[in-house]
């Protein structure tokens, strides 16, 4: 089991994220464009390569996003109909998800087959928003860190726009 935090830099120009391991080491930056329509959120390993490119899909009834490893599509994350908790669907190169929150958006689940594989929760009195990221596989920790700020900029971001 892997845990991550994920906290945003509050006086940033544009969306900026450190994801950092138990230890405070930094793992992964987040860096989004500005003057964009749609958000367009690059994700860095800590030697600074990219691993995820992050676009937002205009024009959708529902808020949706696609993930990007190398010019190619390996994501499809899509805000689902449903009342009183938000519900996220991920269809993937590596399985399909399921990201079910609670009531006020704070807590998720992760599903994969109905099966629970990691959970995210978001701090309540934080400065900027903060996560914790929990991971059962460890080779899903690049793909859920992306997942988890597509999440955040989808359900929060949606929220102050």
């Amino acid at each position: 089991m892997t845990k991550l935090y994920i906290k945003q830099k509050v006086f940033s120009f544009g969306d900026k994220y450190n994801i950092y391991n138990e230890d405070g080491q930094p793992v992964f930056s987040v860096q989004g464009e500005v003057f964009t329509f749609g958000a367009k959120i690059h994700m860095y390993d800590a030697a600074g390569n990219e691993i995820y490119f992050i676009q937002q899909k205009l024009f959708r009834f529902l808020p949706e996003y696609h993930i990007f490893c190398r010019d190619k599509l390996v994501a499809i994350l899509k805000k689902e109909f449903s009342f009183f908790t938000p519900k996220l669907s991920i269809q993937s190169q590596f399985g399909d998800y399921t990201f079910v929150g609670n009531l006020f958006g704070m807590n998720f689940s992760i599903l994969r087959d109905g099966i629970p594989v990691g959970e995210l929760h978001k701090a309540w009195l934080s400065w900027g928003d903060s996560y914790e990221l929990i991971i059962n596989n460890e080779n899903d920790v690049p793909l859920f860190c992306a997942l988890s700020i597509a999440i955040d900029h989808c359900i929060h971001n949606e929220k102050r726009d």
